[in-house]
């Protein structure tokens, strides 16, 4: 009587390339981590934007110019989006100057993720 294998080379091959596909996606599944404001004044060290808002890569410290302060809320000069005072996407500056989260591609370019803002009236 003849032996045969315990496994094949095709269930060798399955097996093999399961291992890998599964490498492959915890190489997708990497820690999130978020990207830094440049230091400042009021923050010397610097500080980090949330990664809700920048994806890594989406926020940006912006001169006050490119953000008018109305009754109405915020509007970005840049794209004359108007982000009502009373909005989530509103957040506090932790250094005291506007940074600006915005989706860079797609559909949503240009659109608002987060706006740091100044304590008003500075």
């Amino acid at each position: 009587m003849m032996r045969q294998p315990l496994h094949s080379l095709s269930g060798g091959l399955a097996v093999g390339l399961a291992i890998a596909a599964i490498a492959l996606a915890a190489g997708f599944v990497a820690k999130a981590f978020p990207h830094d404001a440049l230091p400042s004044a009021a923050k010397p060290q610097g500080w980090s934007y949330p990664f809700a808002c920048c994806a890594n890569y989406d926020c940006e410290s912006v001169p006050d110019a490119a953000i008018v302060e109305g009754a109405r809320g915020y509007e970005i000069r840049k794209t004359g989006e108007l982000i009502p005072m009373t909005d989530k996407r509103i957040k506090d500056s932790p250094d005291g100057q506007f940074h600006w989260c915005a989706h860079r591609s797609g559909l949503d370019a240009g659109k608002t993720i987060c706006l740091f803002v100044p304590p008003r009236g500075s």
